[in-house]
């Protein structure tokens, strides 16, 4: 690895996260065509199904990719998917060397992709900014490797650690900044996950609302054109069809049964998914959702069942909202978690504070 190296992948790495809100369930994948030490090509994916970051910057470099670098943040892929393999279309352009940030964790491309370009005759490297580029894309790696999509467990909170009054009033804890913060971070989920304390207290939505999300005209074209999965874990079937929730489009109810249909008459998903104690088998859904392309899948949740995702241990990352503010002692916890020991008491590791508006986030992630 040199600086050279690095300086070009900064760049495709800056391309790719411009895929941020949409390339759902691809990666975010961004591509610099270099020659001569002069960028003669740029690109990044933008949708599934359209051209991938690779075609799109040899588009642009045209007969000067020949003799060129190409950086890609993620290994070309080798197969035949709902487009051509760009690895054939590198090797066709006759560039001379290719680095990847990262191999394809895809079981499809595994490597592949890598060893047809070298068989070609053309140079590879590998593992440039490698960290960085897994950064981009947490749900697509887990997906791949584990089965299982990337989970983010989004609270909101109080000085003292409260999340709602004792008579579950909540809105509004965090000021507008955060507010907008938590747009960005639904539009950029393949799935959202509610539970039926939380509806039925505040009447939620759930949806993407382009006017807080605080991007660009063309970012937010993007980012509101596909509307994440709205799932409800409701194992008892206690929110009614009247909900503000079942009014915005087409939701996945999860249940411990199916129910009478009513739900799916009106245009929603039942999933029965039992589990010990009469709740909802968590893990289960999560493979479900997996098989069905779902990377990351944002919980926006009440206590109870925020706190059902973390003591089973299915946390993969906390973001946190914290506003300056108490709520009191009546008021609700920030999980449903009784612990007892300190011993007990699990430890976070984390990544990053900020303040965003008048409020303040803090991302964290269990150590181990």
């Amino acid at each position: 690895m040199n600086q050279t190296d690095q300086h070009y992948m900064a760049r495709a790495l800056e391309l790719a996260r411009k895929g941020l809100y949409s390339t759902h369930p691809n990666p975010r994948v961004g591509c610099v065509i270099v020659r001569a030490g002069e960028v003669v090509g740029e690109g990044w994916h933008v949708r599934a199904g359209e051209p991938h970051a690779e075609v799109h910057a040899l588009r642009q470099a045209g007969d000067q990719a020949r003799g060129a670098t190409a950086y890609v943040t993620l290994e070309p892929c080798s197969h035949h998917g709902r487009t051509p393999p760009c690895a054939d279309a590198l090797v066709n352009a006759g560039v001379a060397r290719v680095v990847a940030a990262m191999q394809d964790p895809n079981p499809q491309v595994a490597g592949n992709g890598l060893k047809r370009l070298s068989e070609a005759g053309i140079a590879v490297t590998s593992g440039v900014l490698e960290a960085e580029a897994r950064a981009i894309n947490p749900g697509f790696i887990k997906r791949m490797e584990h089965g299982l999509p990337f989970v983010r467990v989004k609270l909101a909170m109080s000085l003292d650690g409260r999340t709602a009054m004792a008579s579950g009033e909540s809105q509004w804890i965090t000021g507008p900044a955060a507010r907008s913060a938590v747009q960005r971070l639904r539009a950029q989920s393949s799935v959202i996950i509610t539970g039926a304390d939380t509806l039925l207290t505040d009447q939620a939505r759930l949806t993407v609302r382009a006017d807080e999300l605080g991007l660009d005209a063309e970012t937010t074209a993007l980012a509101t054109e596909r509307a994440p999965l709205r799932v409800l874990v409701d194992g008892r079937l206690r929110v009614p069809l009247s909900a503000a929730f079942f009014q915005v489009g087409p939701a996945l109810v999860v249940a411990n049964a199916v129910g009478d249909g009513e739900r799916q008459q009106a245009g929603h998903e039942v999933l029965a998914l039992p589990g010990d104690g009469g709740h909802v088998d968590l893990p289960r859904l999560l493979r479900e959702l997996a098989s069905r392309g779902a990377s990351e899948v944002l919980v926006e949740a009440g206590p109870s069942l925020a706190g059902a995702f973390a003591r089973a241990g299915l946390v993969d990352e906390y973001q946190i909202f914290m506003a300056a503010k108490f709520l009191g002692s009546a008021a609700r916890p920030l999980l449903d978690w009784p612990l007892q020991r300190m011993a007990d008491a699990p430890e976070l590791r984390i990544s990053d504070i900020r303040a965003v508006g008048d409020d303040w986030l803090i991302v964290a992630r269990p150590k181990g």
